[in-house]
Formats: structure tokens, sequence, C-alpha cells
């Protein structure tokens, strides 16, 4: 791996670690007010989210860049349906486990060769895991359409350089992430419970 590459994935790593000790995960979705830079700012101080768009991002970087698609659609359908008033059981314990969702998904990719699977199947479970997020965040929005721009420009600008990033980095470094991802959704989702 060449020396930007580890410099880029250790302090990944250390931000990464940093973010995971200083969340609250009971906390994780809280109202959402208006205005373009509280917007930009959620998805990026929400650790749930974050880390669903840092898989979402790696999975489209190192398996199937078409996987953008199905992540675009699930966070549309969702939104819509969360600011509609729709409403799922266990939303946000699904949101955690979903993180974990994707971790187990970048890790079967590279077990059993490019894609982890039919690439239908791993657009279902990217498109699902972005619905419940997307589903949150349309329950606790106010409506402002500055609110929903920000937040829309600060998730893909962290998918797509996680998909830069992710596209350039060893199998090693990638399977690092899946195993945090996977670790991780599982401390967010049983966390609170303790």
């Amino acid at each position: 791996m060449p020396s930007s590459a580890r410099s880029l994935a250790v302090a990944g790593a250390a931000g990464f670690l940093f973010s995971l000790l200083s969340a609250l995960p009971a906390s994780a979705h809280g109202p959402a007010d208006a205005g373009l830079l509280t917007g930009a700012l959620h998805p990026l101080t929400g650790l749930d989210h974050l880390l669903l768009l840092v898989g979402v991002g790696a999975l489209a970087g190192r398996v199937e860049r078409r996987l953008l698609w199905p992540a675009l659609t699930g966070a549309v359908v969702g939104a819509l349906f969360g600011a509609a008033g729709g409403w799922i059981p266990a939303g946000e314990l699904l949101a955690a486990l979903s993180v974990s969702a994707l971790g187990l998904l970048l890790l079967a990719s590279h077990r059993s060769g490019k894609g982890g699977g039919p690439l239908a199947l791993s657009g279902a479970v990217v498109g699902s895991a972005v619905a419940i997020h997307a589903l949150l965040h349309g329950r606790e929005a106010t409506g402002d359409p500055t609110w929903w721009l920000g937040a829309s420009l600060a998730a893909a600008g962290v998918v797509a350089v996680s998909a830069l990033a992710f596209a350039h980095c060893s199998i090693r470094a990638t399977r690092v992430l899946a195993v945090m991802l996977g670790i991780s959704g599982l401390v967010l989702a049983f966390a609170p419970l303790g």
C-alpha cells in the first residue's frame, strides 16, 4: 500500500475510533432543525448514518459501482415514506443492524469473489439499509428544502469520498472496514440495552 493510502487509512481508522468512543448510541436520531448547515451536519454527526454512508461508498468502490442506484432509490423512497409519517417497528435497532449488514456484505464480497453474491441481492441489502436510515431522517426533518439539500450533499460527499478511497485501498484495509462496520452496528444496536 502506498504511503499516502496508508496515511489515509490510519487517519480514517483514528477518526472512526474517536467517533465511536464519543458517540451516544441512544441519541443517533433526534429532531432535525431547519437550514442548509444543520442538514449537512446531520448525516455526519449521527454515527450510524456516517458508518452507513462509508459502507455504501466502500461497496461502490470495491465491489460494484451500480450499487449506488439501489442506495439512491432507498434514500428517496425511505425519505418520502418517513416524511409522509411512515414508521417501522424497531427502526433505530434496524438502522444500527443495517450497518452490520453492509459490513457482512463487504466481507462476503472478498470471500466469494467480486460482488459477494448476486448483484440483485447485494442491491436489495444496500437499498434496504439506506431506506431505513432515510425513513428515520424523513420522520425527523422539518420539511425545509434547504435541510434536505444539505443532508443530501453531505451524504453524497461521504459516499463519493469513501468510494474513491476504497477503490484504491488494499483488500486488507477493506476487510478491516468490513469487520469494523459489523462490530459497530452491533455495538450501536445493543449498547443502549445495557
